[in-house]
């Protein structure tokens, strides 16, 4: 099998971390965890990963705080992600602590409720009012469908109840 990077064999350890993250970068933004990872699996001895990553932050090509707020923000809306989902996503990527919290900060309780609200309006099915076991089935895969994004049981049921009517979902 052929190097898929053949100037990466006899070349400095700095010049192949800095070409594997430019190459890394210009896919989209990365997060300083991701591309130390990326690093490791190509070999790249720590001590040029680690030079190279610092040098890469000095001059803003990676930045967690920014690059959590941009996946936060893109996310939230689009995805209906809850916070405690977007902070586990956030982790996966190395991102913990405040760079994670400023990020989660942007999204508000309610642009939060209303992602939710506006996903359960686009998925939701129709069915018969006077047919109590499909309005409990459709009820239940809402409910299931928030949850997977995230959110609270409590919450789910508060948003799905709102969307479809308070009236027509059983409250027993």
């Amino acid at each position: 099998m052929s190097d898929p990077h053949p100037e990466d064999r006899d070349a400095d350890p700095e010049s192949v971390a800095r070409a594997i993250l430019l190459r890394q970068l210009t896919l989209g933004r990365k997060s300083r965890h991701q591309l130390a990872t990326k690093l490791r699996e190509r070999n790249v001895p720590e001590e040029a990963a680690e030079a190279v990553l610092e040098r890469f932050e000095e001059v803003g090509l990676v930045d967690d705080a920014e690059f959590a707020a941009l996946w936060v923000s893109s996310r939230s809306g689009a995805k209906a992600l809850s916070r405690s989902a977007l902070r586990r996503e956030l982790a996966t990527k190395g991102i913990t602590g405040a760079p994670a919290e400023e990020a989660l900060a942007t999204v508000s309780m309610d642009e939060e409720d209303d992602a939710a609200r506006l996903l359960v309006e686009r998925r939701r099915r129709e069915v018969p009012a006077d047919d109590r076991a499909a309005i409990d089935r459709e009820v239940r895969r809402l409910v299931g469908m928030l949850a997977r994004k995230g959110h609270s049981p409590g919450r789910a049921f508060r948003i799905v109840s709102e969307v479809l009517g308070s009236d027509s979902v059983n409250t027993r």
